[in-house]
């Protein structure tokens, strides 16, 4: 499967959402597109989102440019894991794309989540 995630810039991405996902399963298992890794630099996510069969999203942290990327995915019709952390608060406004959330403790908790999902669709 092919997976694009997306994040807020704010958000510590590389140790609390890449790292874990890299040395998960999740990583070894499946094609996944890290927007801001250093190989992910200058490709265009748009491109990547029409290609991809799901959008990881970890919705944490409210991004301009997340719903950018988010409307894009929903304009295709690809389907959206909306993830985030306990004790934050997402925007309302996702409810419109997406029946998809998923509340996480800490990263283990998020990676086995994220994959008892996948597991469901496929």
């Amino acid at each position: 499967m092919k997976i694009c995630v997306t994040h807020a810039t704010q958000l510590d991405f590389i140790n609390k959402l890449y790292t874990p996902i890299k040395n998960s399963e999740l990583y070894k298992n499946h094609e996944i597109f890290f927007p801001h890794d250093e190989v992910s630099k200058n490709i265009n996510t748009k491109e990547i989102i029409k290609q991809c069969d799901l959008v990881l999203a970890e919705v944490s942290i409210p991004s301009v440019g997340q719903g950018i990327e988010l409307g894009w995915a929903d304009f295709v019709e690809k389907p959206i894991l909306c993830i985030y952390q306990k004790g934050s608060s997402y925007s309302s406004a996702l409810k419109f794309i997406t029946n998809n959330f998923l509340e996480y403790e800490n990263e283990t908790d998020m990676v086995s989540k994220i994959q008892n999902f996948i597991n469901g669709i496929n």
